[in-house]
C-alpha cells in the first residue's frame, strides 16, 4: 500500500471520530524520519483518544505498520509513529500551543 492510500485510510478513521481541521504536512524534503504529519484536534480527553484508537483500529484492519504511539493515556497530544507517516492528534489548546503547522511552516500541505 503506498502513502497516499495510507494517508486516506487516516484521515477516514480520525473523520469518523469528528476530528478537526485534519492537515497532511508532506515532510519529505525537510526532515529524514519520516514522510508525512498528520495533524488534526478533539476537544477532550475522551474525543482524542476515540480518534486516535479508531486510527490505531483502521490501521491494523490494513495491516499497517505502527512503531509506537505515545500521550494515549493522558490524551492531550497522541503521537502515532508509523515510521513513514507520524500522526498528531491534539486536543484543541494543546494543538494551538504546540502550532506544527507553523513550524513546520516550509512543509507543502497536502490534498486528501
Amino acid at each position: 500500500m503506498n502513502n497516499k492510500e495510507k494517508l486516506a485510510i487516516i484521515a477516514e478513521a480520525a473523520r469518523e471520530k469528528k476530528a478537526e481541521d485534519i492537515r497532511i504536512l508532506n515532510m519529505e524534503n525537510l526532515v529524514s524520519f519520516t514522510d508525512y504529519f498528520v495533524i488534526c484536534h478533539g476537544y477532550t480527553k475522551i474525543q482524542v483518544q476515540a480518534i486516535s484508537d479508531n486510527i490505531l483500529e483502521k490501521c491494523s484492519e490494513q495491516g499497517l505498520y505502527v512503531d509506537h504511539v505515545e500521550g494515549k493515556s493522558d490524551g492531550r497530544w497522541v503521537l502515532v509513529d508509523m515510521g513513514d507517516i507520524i500522526v498528531h492528534v491534539f486536543q484543541v489548546d494543546e494543538r494551538e500551543y504546540y502550532n506544527l503547522e507553523r513550524l513546520w511552516g516550509d512543509a507543502p500541505l497536502e490534498q486528501e
